[in-house]
Formats: C-alpha cells, sequence, structure tokens
C-alpha cells in the first residue's frame, strides 16, 4: 500500500518515522523545496511542486497511491486546496494533519493580523525594534517600514525587497525559552511579530515576550479546505491510516501509536 505525505513540517517527518520500515507499506513523502538543506524524512523522499491539483491527481494515479497525507505548514494554505481537489477527483483517502494553533493565556499582549501586510500596519503604533519571525518570504510587506529596525529570523537568508534595516539571525527550531529570553534582551525587541504556526518548538518566544511584557503581532491562518477530516498529532494520524488501510497492514504496527 503506497501513502504520499505532503511534508516539510516536524509532524511530517514524525509520521514518516512512526510508519517507515512497516511491513507492506510503501511511504513518500513530498517537499517543496523552498528550504536549502531541509532534515530528510525516512523513506522515499520527492522534492519540488505537482503542477497544482490537476497535477497532483496525475501524479497520484500514476504512482498508485492508496493515501493522501496533508501535512504541510499550517500557512501554505494554496497545498491544501490541491490536496482536496485531487483526492477528491483520484478517489483516494485524505487526511489533513494539522496542529493546534496558539491560544492567548493571561498576560499575553497580542495584537492579532489578517495578513503579513496588515501585521505591518500595526507596527508603528507598537514599537521600534521588531523581532520577525515569520520566514524568509513576504518581507516585501515591511519594505516600507524604513523608520524601524528588524531582527529577521530564518532558516535560509532572505532576499529583496525586505526592511532596509534589518539584521538577519540564520536558525532553525526548535528553540528553547532561555534562549529566547536573551535574544528579547540582547537586541532591545519591542514588538514581536509571528503566524500562528502553532506547535512546541517556536512557541518559547510567546513565553519570553509575555514575561517581558513585549506586544506580539500574530497572523492568523489562512482558511482550509471543508470536510477534509484532521488530526492534530502524528499518532492520531497513523491510528487513521490504520482504519484505513488495516486489512492490508499488520495491525501491530499502529496499535502501537496508542
Amino acid at each position: 500500500m503506497h501513502v504520499l505525505i505532503l511534508g516539510g513540517t516536524t509532524e511530517a517527518r514524525r509520521l514518516a518515522e512512526l510508519l517507515h520500515g512497516t511491513p507492506g507499506l510503501r511511504l513518500t513523502s513530498s517537499l517543496a523545496g523552498r528550504v536549502t538543506s531541509p532534515r530528510l524524512p525516512p523513506g522515499e523522499v520527492r522534492v519540488g511542486g505537482f503542477g497544482g491539483a490537476e497535477g497532483l491527481t496525475a501524479w497520484l494515479r500514476e504512482h498508485a497511491v492508496d493515501a493522501l497525507i496533508d501535512a504541510t505548514h499550517p500557512f501554505a494554505g494554496t497545498i491544501s486546496f490541491h490536496a482536496a481537489r485531487a483526492a477528491a477527483t483520484a478517489h483516494v483517502p485524505l487526511l489533513a494533519l494539522r496542529r493546534l494553533g496558539w491560544v492567548p493565556v493571561e498576560g499575553d499582549r497580542w495584537h492579532e493580523a489578517g495578513s503579513l501586510r496588515e501585521a505591518a500596519g500595526l507596527l508603528p503604533g507598537l514599537g521600534r525594534r521588531i523581532f520577525l519571525t515569520t520566514g524568509r518570504l513576504g518581507l516585501e510587506a515591511f519594505a516600507d517600514l524604513d523608520d524601524l529596525w528588524f531582527l529577521v529570523r530564518s532558516v535560509d537568508a532572505p532576499e529583496p525587497p525586505h526592511p532596509p534595516r534589518m539584521e538577519v539571525l540564520l536558525d532553525r527550531g526548535p528553540f528553547t525559552l532561555d534562549g529566547e529570553r536573551g535574544l528579547l534582551r540582547r537586541h532591545r525587541v519591542d514588538v514581536v511579530v509571528t503566524k500562528d504556526s502553532g506547535g512546541a518548538a517556536t512557541a518559547p518566544k510567546l513565553t519570553a515576550a509575555r514575561e517581558a511584557g513585549v506586544p506580539v503581532v500574530v497572523v492568523r491562518r489562512p482558511p482550509v479546505p471543508e470536510g477534509v477530516p484532521e488530526a492534530v498529532d502524528p499518532q492520531e494520524a497513523a491510528r487513521w491510516l490504520g482504519e484505513h488501510l488495516g486489512r492490508h497492514l499488520d495491525q501491530r504496527v499502529f496499535r502501537a501509536t496508542d
């Protein structure tokens, strides 16, 4: 049985690790190719796009895929709609593996925004030294804010257009709370900007900001296709696969995820 994981996230890699070596299961992980040196999951790996929903449909059919897992980043919205259309057209069961979003707690000073452009519009009224943790893409939304200073953290170096007053920090999570505390102090950060990516790997910056009384601009997630079943962690996704492909696979593997 052939399972295709649309990946690039920690959850996708962990799911591949759970499933790798399962008797009777062929596993392929697909990465978009936006990161220069991604952490590769076990099993077969392909890199690059499919050519829209039609291209993904053709790939599912050509490679006899029996189940599709959309474990892409919460802000990679377009591929989720392509996956829904392709799965429906090719009659392949689809599951969305979506990590839970962050929820503010007492002491947080959150300001929600619907887009990076909207987030940029909030910044002049909040502070002057910005810790921008939204990745290397989309920095043009902040390129006109020449009165503000930005610390931009990303895995790969950003390309222009970007803010004129900018320092780049190349790093990859998970990050520690002590590390984030020190970073805010060292760079005198007075505003944090983040996407609601969810998960634990990058959440310490929210705790550090709360402790320091620093406001956080949180960009809301884009919409996702309706009617697609969801799992919130790799174990739940593995159990879903066990239910859909169970008659073909050794169920001891999937019961081990309980």
